[in-house]
């Protein structure tokens, strides 16, 4: 077994290695973490007419997952507090690396790739410093770990790479959290969420705060148009009665922020689940499984709404939105619904 073990370890080193590309995969359009019904965890691909393309095991409950834009790999993360992140050959199902954070680290569940696939950035806590972490990944290297950056704030969660292949853009939820105390919040009245823009190497070059009452409204995903406009899903830490947006859409270049008032924290119950926009900018949706709603949005203003129950993954296509439930359902706004024997989990990781 030790010299089998060596065998594959000396073949994901080198090009003999098959090297399979997404299409090798059955060109999934989308991957989601979930739990299927023996109570086993899995990550599969999804077509964009919902059809599962592969379905593969994981270890425990995954949240998000990243896709290399070239190669059929996707490195599934741990839900939070989680100390393991799996790179799958998505044709084959063998575990190409694990990834573990260092002593004083844990990941938040989500990560993104450089535009050619030879880095991995992960987003961490260091949490005796209450202080997030950009994790970088060498993957040319096996996933080595080599080094890491300052997020730019605390409690980082999503991330995204920004159309100039360059910047990278995260989600600081502002909330401090440790693992002796579980999923405790632990700063709420102090608490300060932004969105960090940020190089590759380190260097900020930018920062969204959002206003003095909104500070308890802990920025939590990302979505990404093709010219970089960024709208962010957020999760209320105060009281329910206080009702504010829990939906905004900022634009790095001209620095305008709008908030979407219908998106309120007493219609969709204090939480956002995911959000999406389509590539040309023009609409943006969000989930919450806590209210059983899905929201589009168009010139800032709300064109539709849909009950769905324990609705949270979303994903834009140049058609439209497609989102998945607890339920096992995925559902495409304009197409015919499709449901798996799979409670799909938070996300719907868009390919490409």
């Amino acid at each position: 077994m030790a010299d089998r073990r060596a065998f594959l370890a000396g073949l994901l080193a080198s090009t003999l290695w098959p090297q399979h590309t997404w299409a090798d995969a059955g060109a999934p359009a989308f991957l989601s973490a979930g739990k299927g019904p023996d109570g086993t965890y899995v990550l599969c691909g999804l077509s964009a007419a919902g059809e599962m393309t592969f379905h593969l095991p994981l270890p425990a409950r995954g949240h998000a997952a990243a896709a290399h834009p070239k190669l059929a790999q996707a490195v599934a993360f741990a839900r939070r507090p989680g100390r393991f992140a799996i790179v799958l050959d998505c044709v084959t199902g063998l575990e190409q690396a694990r990834l573990i954070p260092p002593e004083g680290r844990h990941f938040y569940g989500h990560g993104t790739f450089s535009a050619d696939g030879a880095w991995l950035f992960t987003t961490e806590n260091d949490y005796d410093a209450a202080r997030g972490i950009i994790g970088v990944w060498d993957t040319t290297r096996g996933y080595r770990r080599e080094g890491e950056i300052s997020s730019g704030g605390i409690g980082p969660h999503d991330m995204k790479l920004m159309p100039d292949g360059e910047t990278l853009v995260v989600a600081n939820g502002g909330i401090e959290t440790h693992p002796e105390t579980g999923r405790a919040k632990l700063n709420i009245p102090s608490m300060r969420p932004n969105l960090s823009y940020l190089s590759s190497t380190g260097e900020h070059k930018g920062v969204l705060e959002l206003p003095e009452d909104h500070r308890k409204n802990s920025i939590r995903h990302l979505a990404m148009s093709d010219s970089g406009t960024v709208a962010f899903a957020m999760q209320w830490q105060g009281d329910l009665y206080e009702d504010l947006p829990l939906l905004g859409i900022h634009d790095a270049k001209t620095g305008d922020l709008s908030l979407m008032d219908e998106a309120s924290v007493r219609r969709m119950n204090g939480y956002l689940g995911s959000v999406a926009i389509t590539p040309d900018g023009a609409q943006v949706a969000a989930t919450s499984p806590r209210s059983g709603r899905l929201q589009v949005f168009a010139q800032g203003e709300l064109v539709r709404e849909k009950t769905m129950v324990d609705v949270c993954g979303v994903a834009a296509t140049r058609d439209g939105f497609v989102s998945t439930a607890g339920t096992g359902h995925v559902v495409s706004e304009y197409g015919t619904p499709t449901q798996h024997p799979i409670a799909w989990d938070n996300h719907l990781i868009p390919l490409g």
